[in-house]
């Protein structure tokens, strides 16, 4: 917030009379004047909360915590640095057909047996943020929609909709993996008590979700997305433009939400991914800049680092995602995907997508690219992310999950916060900024 010296400076009193005021009555001036500070005080407060926006400075540390005793989402939070496209006028009109709008969808994969729950969460992020910026809804299914999940999924939206069918060559279980093994292994995985291990259709979908979405004949003009899944909630009023957020300040991907994956789900993935890196013109497309140390640390959960054969388990928690999908479509992304497809993992074990995306940009992006949108309240059962803002409504700043206590350690921020930063930490007195 702006420095209350900006209007009232205590320092800047100047009395032009040399008379003494006289003492008798002279609390009532007094109370007169931290009447009026206070005034000015919740004037200023007024000002810089008004529809719920905080002006925090403008530029904010990327900070590295090492050891986070206190959640972040506890710090008042604003919005992310400038430049930020709004809302002007009829800039982002649904039928504005020269808008400020990008190459960017709202993407969803749901079933017509999902209408109810992914209602509600269309609901509410057309409440907190699409109504004023229209992007298309883009929904995909490996059946055809139904005729009532068409009509009223349009009724919540002014934004365009688009209901796609994925190719069988996209879905069904590829020629080379052993539908035999792949029971068995289903098998043991439900013993180990491994959620959705014996469902197919969960392998399908993260095999999807991993290597095929982006290859939609209905994307390849789309370069962003923003992935929604049913039953999620949105908590906070979103004024900007986050795609052309992600465009103008050169960020990849885009999370909520940090933790700990199933390390019995996931055996084979780092020790296949070790594989894949043993060639020399792999091993190049490492970037400089990458998030190896929050793959591999092996001190917060050294039990997840054994059975996953060296990999901390951490990932982004995939069913929010604001992605360039030019980084899928990467030359490194899709020989890494194709190597891990056909290692067999995603139906032998229950590789999901979110390890797989979080582990290739660990290792072939630049840290700096990937983005906590941390202003952006999100849930999906059981964690969530809820930032200090006026902004939100109906969650509880810092409260990360509902349910036992032991949901508590599968939050791996802190390792990000740790290794990479908090990006949105404010300067302490004398502390370099950023922009």
């Amino acid at each position: 917030m702006e420095a209350k010296g900006k209007f009232f400076d205590p320092r800047d009193r100047r009395v032009k009379s040399k008379a003494r005021l006289p003492r008798v009555g002279s609390a009532r001036p007094t109370r007169l004047v931290f009447a009026a500070i206070a005034t000015l005080v919740v004037l200023i407060v007024f000002l810089s909360t008004r529809n719920g926006s905080i002006r925090l400075p403008e530029r904010l540390v990327h900070k590295k915590i090492e050891d986070m005793q206190r959640d972040p989402n506890l710090d008042l939070t604003g919005e992310p640095p400038e430049p930020l496209h709004r809302v002007q006028g009829n800039n982002y009109s649904p039928d504005n057909t020269e808008s400020d709008r990008i190459n960017a969808t709202l993407l969803s994969l749901v079933r017509n047996s999902e209408l109810e729950p992914l209602l509600n969460s269309m609901k509410d992020l057309e409440r907190t943020w699409n109504h004023k910026f229209n992007y298309p809804w883009t929904f995909f299914n490996d059946e055809p929609f139904t005729e009532e999940f068409k009509r009223r999924t349009q009724a919540i939206t002014k934004a365009e909709c688009r209901y796609e069918l994925i190719p069988k060559e996209h879905w069904e279980i590829p020629s080379w993996i052993d539908q035999d093994l792949m029971a068995e292994s289903a098998r043991i995985m439900k013993e180990k008590k491994i959620q959705y291990a014996d469902l197919t259709s969960y392998h399908q979908m993260c095999r999807w979700n991993s290597g095929f979405f982006y290859k939609h004949p209905a994307l390849a003009d789309m370069q962003y997305y923003w992935r929604v899944e049913p039953n999620v909630n949105f908590y906070c009023d979103v004024d900007y433009d986050v795609f052309r957020y992600m465009r103008d300040h050169n960020k990849t991907y885009g999370f909520t939400i940090n933790l700990y994956d199933s390390p019995e789900s996931i055996e084979t993935l780092w020790p296949e991914t070790v594989k894949f890196l043993a060639d020399i013109e792999k091993h190049s497309w490492v970037s400089t800049q990458n998030s190896m140390a929050w793959l591999r640390d092996k001190e917060r959960r050294p039990e997840h680092y054994a059975k996953a054969g060296g990999y901390s388990t951490c990932h982004f928690w995939s069913n929010f995602e604001i992605a360039d999908m030019s980084f899928w479509r990467s030359q490194a992304y899709e020989a890494y995907f194709e190597h891990l497809d056909r290692a067999g993992g995603f139906f032998y074990e229950r590789w999901g997508d979110a390890p797989v995306h979080s582990i290739a940009l660990g290792l072939f992006e630049d840290k700096n690219r990937i983005h906590w949108f941390k202003d952006i309240g999100y849930r999906h059962i059981p964690f969530i992310n809820c930032p200090n803002s006026p902004k939100c409504s109906k969650c509880e700043a810092g409260k990360f999950f509902e349910g036992e206590d032991f949901l508590k350690h599968e939050d791996c921020r802190a390792n990000w916060f740790k290794y990479v930063g908090n990006e949105w930490a404010l300067p302490e007195e004398g502390e370099e900024a950023h922009a």
